[in-house]
Order: C-alpha cells, then structure tokens, then sequence
C-alpha cells in the first residue's frame, strides 16, 4: 500500500498562485508521500504545452509515482452534440494520462439536481453512461489503463448504484475510485459501503468529514447530505469516520494499491494533507 495526496488537497494554493503543481509535487515528496494524484484545479493540461511531461519528469526526480489522473464528465447533456463533445475530451483525457504515465484515469460521469437523482432516472439514464464508459475504457484499454468512476456527488455515488454501473459497463479496466468519506453526501455508512464496494476499487481515496444532525445548524462551512445532515471536511483521521475501522476493512481485503488523501477542510492545506497522510500511515501500520 501506498499513501500520498491528491493535488486537488493543494488547489486552495495552487489556484491562488502560492505554489504550482510542480512545487506540490516536490512538497508532497518532501512529507514522505510515496505518490500523487493529478487532478486540475488551477493548471491546464489541455492548454498548456509540455506541462504533463513536465510533472512526469518531477515525479521522477522526486522519487514518487503518478498514481492516477482525476478528471470530471458529464453526460447528462440535452444535445446530442454536447454529448460527443463530451466523449472527445475524455479521449483526449485519455491521451494525457498516457503521457503522464499513469495506469489508473478517473473520470467522473453524471450529475443531476438533488430532485432528479431517482432510481427510475439512473436506469433512464444508464445506457447513454454505461456507452460513453465503455468508449473511453476501450480506448484506453491497449494503453495499459484502468479508467474508474468514482462515488461522487448526489447521483453516481451509494455503493448499489456504482456497482449498477461497473456491473452495466462490464470491462475488466473499468473500476472504481473509491472515496471512502463521499458516502456520507447520500447518507450512506461509510464502513458498510467501503465493504461492499471494495472488489472494485482501483484507487482509493481517504477523505473525513465532520457530521452534525440536520436539526442542528452549525454556521458558516457546512453543506447538506441528500439527508438534510450537515457535514464538513475535517483531516483524515480527526473527524467522524471510522477511519480505523475503514482502513481495516482495506487492509483485510488484500487491497495494496494507493491510498490518496483528499484535504478540503478549513484548516491550512499544507497542515491538513501532512497530518492525513501521517494518521493513515500509523493507522496503517497498527492495523492487523
């Protein structure tokens, strides 16, 4: 097993300019992460020649590995033609994560409003994800890429529903970036889901949050689950996941690929992302 950050828990600094994603990487190197994951929040692999060549030459420098490419999708689009546009851009994504040299891509799929995000929409919805899925796992397929979705936001996230759709695309390279902290977003019990969706995770991702009840509001920097429930981010390790118990059920499963902390709480980026990455290393290395 291997832990190390998601740039995405540095994009605070990143996108204000105080470091650039080559300065991350050679933090993150220096806090004893063993990877990092690219995710762009304030750079452009797209728009800026050479960059993913670049971050590939640091990473090498460094010493650690690129882990896996995280990029967004949508194809719950009204045009057919934004939907193709839409399937282009994640083969284009494809091509990127070749040239950072990565083996694991992550791209998301659907959002929908709260009010849509019903079980008889994800089946409505199912064979227009389930073809674009398969398109960009078959391009990526003769790279050596795993391509994933992983449970994020309100509609593509209960572990069912994830494994509807990994069960629906059917491709030994299409997987799951499993955010063990994102569950909570649908009310969903952390350990139970990372249990039942643990034979499908390419990668993981620890996140924490703090939860309060839904009759109990606790100001500014909260946001609601599809229950009502207030959550924050919190430091992995200090909020109210069983992290312990999660990791455990990781652990037990045989699972020894990367773990990738993601930081967006309140606190400073660079505390928060050194001291996950530490409680996941000494949870780790406690656990049976």
């Amino acid at each position: 097993m291997k832990v190390g950050l998601s740039s995405y828990s540095l994009s605070r600094l990143i996108q204000s300019k105080g470091m650039d994603i080559l300065d991350a990487i050679q933090w993150i190197a220096d806090q004893g992460g063993e990877h990092v994951e690219i995710t762009p929040f304030g750079f452009d692999l797209h728009g800026e020649d050479g960059l993913a060549e670049s971050i590939r030459e640091k990473a090498e420098q460094t010493g650690i590995e690129i882990s896996n490419y995280a990029v967004g999708g949508n194809f719950i689009t009204v045009r057919q033609e934004d939907y193709d546009k839409e399937l282009e851009r994640l083969i284009r994504d494809v091509d990127i994560a070749g040239r950072l040299g990565v083996k694991l891509m992550r791209h998301d799929v659907a959002f929908r409003d709260w009010k849509d995000c019903t079980l008889t929409q994800l089946e409505a919805d199912m064979e227009k994800l389930v073809y674009a899925c398969r398109t960009v796992a078959d391009y990526a397929a003769p790279l050596g890429i795993v391509t994933s979705v992983e449970n994020h936001g309100y509609y593509i996230q209960g572990s069912d529903r994830v494994q509807r759709l990994i069960d629906a695309v059917d491709r030994p390279n299409f997987k799951l970036t499993m955010d063990i902290g994102n569950y909570l977003c649908t009310d969903e019990d952390s350990a139970a889901a990372v249990q039942k969706n643990i034979s499908n995770a390419s990668m993981i991702h620890a996140k924490d949050f703090y939860i309060r009840p839904s009759n109990q509001d606790p100001g500014e920097g909260w946001f609601r689950s599809f229950g009502g429930s207030y959550l924050r981010g919190a430091i992995v390790g200090q909020g109210d996941i069983d992290i312990r118990g999660v990791l455990r059920t990781i652990k037990q499963s045989g699972y020894d690929g990367f773990i990738s902390i993601e930081f967006e709480g309140m606190e400073d980026c660079l505390l928060g992302s050194r001291i996950g990455m530490d409680n996941v290393r000494r949870i780790w290395s406690e656990l049976p």
